[in-house]
C-alpha cells in the first residue's frame, strides 16, 4: 500500500511555545538542536498557512515556473525600464568619472539588498515583499512598505506613459513621431495617444495573471533595450571618431546654485534605476527548482546586465548632446544626429524603446496590483474574474490620469528617489536584517557594519534628496 506519510524518528520533535507577542515555532535540526524561529505578531494571518503541506504537490510546484534565463529577463526588465533615459542626464551633473562610480556602486550595493531580501525572506518562509518587512517589523512597517510599493510603481508607470507621450506625441521643445510621419492632427494629440496605447496594449498584458507568463515579453524587451544601447553607442563612437563631440566633463559642475541643487538630487534618481525589489519574490515563488543561491546568482547576473546597459546608455546619450541632454534623453532623437541614415536611426531608436517600454509596463503592473490587491482584499489576487478586471482597469486608469499632470520624469523620479525608491531598495532590506539579527540570526562582524553604512547613507541621501527638491520647487516657483 503506497503512503505519503514517513516515519518521525523518536529522536526528533517539534515544540510550540507561546510568547507575549505571538507564537514561535521551532524546528530541530538532525541532533535535535533548535535553530530556526518564525515569530507572527498577527495571528489573523496564520490562519492563511497550512499546517501540512503535500510533499509531491510542493516538489511539482518548485519543479514547474521559469528557469535562471526567464527569472534574469523579468528581474532586469523590472529594472531597465523609463531609468535608463534619465542616466544621460545625471551623468550630464556628474560628470564621467563620478557618474561611472555611481552607477557602478549603486548596482552592488542594490544587489547586495536583493540577497538580503532572498536570505531572509526564505528565512521566514515570506512570499511577498510585505510579508518579509512584517516578519521582521511587524505588521504596522508592512503596511507601510506596501504602501512605498504602491507610491514606487504607480510613479514609475506614470513616467512609462510620459515617456511614451513625449515619444509619440512631442514636447513642446520636440517634435513627436506622429507629428514627423502624418503631419499634426488629430493622432497626434499626446492625450488621446496614450489613452489608445493604454487600452490598445497595455490592458491585454496587465490583465495576465502570472509574472512568469511575462518571461517571454521581458526577454523582447531587454532584446529592445540593448538595441538602444548598441545604436545609440555606434552613433557616438561614429561622432567620436569623427572629432564632432565636445569634450565632456569629468566631474560635477559646482559653478551654479541650479546645478548644485541638480547634485544633491542626482543620486536619488540613480538609485531609482536600479529599484526592482518588491518584485524578487515574486520572481523567486516562480522559479523553477528556487533556492536563495540560485535566486543570487539571478540577482547577480542581471545587476552585471543592468550595470553594463546603464553604463553604456548614460556615456552615449552624455557624448551625443552634451549640455542639451534633456532629463528624458529619448526626445534629443528628433533632430539630425549629423550620420548617415540619421532619420531611419532615430525612428529605430525612439519607437523600439517606446516598444521596450510597453513590454516592461505589465511586469511593474504586476507587483502595483498584487500589492493593492493584499491590501484591499487581504489576498494576491482578487477572487474572481470580474474583479481582477475591474482592479486592474482602476488601476490604469488612476496611472493615465497622473500622467496627463506630471509635467516631465525628471520631476516623478526626483521625489519617487528620494522617498520610496531608497526605502524599499535599502532602508527596509537592512531594516530587516538587523532586526532579525537579533532574533537569532547570526550576521559577521563585516556584515553588520555594511548593513549600518548602507542604512546611515540611504537615509542622508533621502533626506538631502527631499530638501533639495523641496527648496528647487521653491526656486522655481519664486
Amino acid at each position: 500500500m503506497n503512503s505519503n506519510y514517513t516515519v518521525i524518528s523518536k529522536s526528533s520533535s517539534i515544540e510550540l511555545q507561546h510568547l507575549d507577542n505571538g507564537i514561535e515555532i521551532e524546528s530541530p535540526d538532525h541532533n535535535g538542536t533548535l535553530k530556526e524561529r518564525f515569530e507572527e505578531e498577527d495571528f489573523d494571518e496564520l490562519d492563511d498557512l497550512p499546517l501540512i503541506v503535500d510533499g509531491s504537490k510542493h516538489m511539482a510546484c518548485s519543479d514547474a515556473g521559469s528557469g535562471i534565463p526567464g527569472a534574469v529577463f523579468n528581474l532586469a526588465t523590472s529594472i531597465i525600464g523609463a531609468g535608463i533615459m534619465a542616466l544621460p542626464a545625471t551623468m550630464k551633473v556628474l560628470g564621467l568619472v563620478l557618474g561611472f562610480i555611481a552607477i557602478v556602486v549603486m548596482g552592488v550595493l542594490s544587489e547586495i539588498s536583493i540577497e538580503l531580501l532572498v536570505r531572509f525572506s526564505n528565512l521566514s518562509k515570506s512570499a511577498s515583499y510585505g510579508e518579509v518587512v512584517q516578519s521582521a517589523l511587524g505588521f504596522p512597517m508592512r503596511i507601510l512598505s506596501e504602501i512605498c510599493i504602491i507610491i514606487n510603481n504607480a510613479g514609475i508607470l506614470v513616467v512609462y506613459l510620459i515617456i511614451i507621450g513625449d515619444v509619440m506625441s512631442g514636447s513642446p521643445d520636440h517634435v513627436g513621431v506622429f507629428d514627423q510621419l502624418f503631419g499634426h492632427g488629430i493622432w497626434d494629440l499626446r492625450k488621446l495617444v496614450i489613452l489608445a496605447m493604454v487600452v490598445l496594449f497595455l490592458a491585454p498584458l496587465c490583465a495576465l495573471e502570472k509574472i512568469d507568463s511575462l518571461s517571454f515579453t521581458s526577454a523582447a524587451s531587454v532584446a529592445l533595450a540593448i538595441v538602444f544601447v548598441v545604436v545609440s553607442c555606434a552613433i557616438a563612437f561614429v561622432k567620436l571618431v569623427e572629432g564632432r563631440i565636445a569634450k565632456p566633463r569629468m566631474g560635477p559642475d559646482f559653478a551654479s546654485k541650479a546645478a548644485i541643487l541638480d547634485l544633491l538630487v542626482v543620486i536619488p534618481i540613480m538609485t531609482n534605476a536600479y529599484i526592482c525589489h518588491f518584485n524578487v519574490q515574486p520572481i523567486y515563488n516562480e522559479l523553477k527548482g528556487r533556492s536563495p543561491q540560485k535566486m543570487n546568482k539571478v540577482g547577480r547576473i542581471t545587476t552585471l546586465l543592468c550595470v553594463l546597459v546603464y553604463f553604456s546608455t548614460a556615456v552615449s546619450g552624455y557624448l551625443l548632446f552634451g549640455a542639451d541632454t534633456e532629463s528624458d534623453v529619448l526626445i534629443n532623437f528628433d533632430k539630425d544626429l549629423g550620420i548617415q541614415f540619421s532619420s531611419i536611426l532615430n525612428y529605430v531608436i525612439r519607437i523600439g524603446y517606446v516598444l521596450h517600454l510597453v513590454l516592461v509596463f505589465p511586469v511593474i503592473h504586476f507587483s502595483l496590483r498584487q500589492t493593492v490587491s493584499v491590501l484591499l482584499f487581504k489576498e494576491p489576487l482578487p477572487q474572481g474574474r470580474v474583479k481582477k478586471l475591474a482592479l486592474t482597469t482602476a488601476l490604469l486608469g488612476i496611472i493615465y490620469l497622473g500622467s496627463t499632470m506630471v509635467p516631465n520624469i525628471w520631476v516623478a523620479f526626483k521625489f519617487t528617489g528620494a522617498t520610496t525608491g531608497l526605502s524599499l531598495g535599502f532602508i527596509f532590506p537592512c531594516l530587516i536584517a538587523l532586526r532579525l539579527d537579533k532574533q537569532g540570526v547570526n550576521l559577521t562582524r563585516g556584515e553588520r557594519l555594511l548593513l549600518w553604512i548602507m542604512l546611515s547613507w540611504a537615509l542622508i541621501v533621502s533626506i538631502v534628496g527631499v530638501v533639495g527638491n523641496i527648496y528647487g520647487l521653491q526656486s522655481d516657483s519664486s
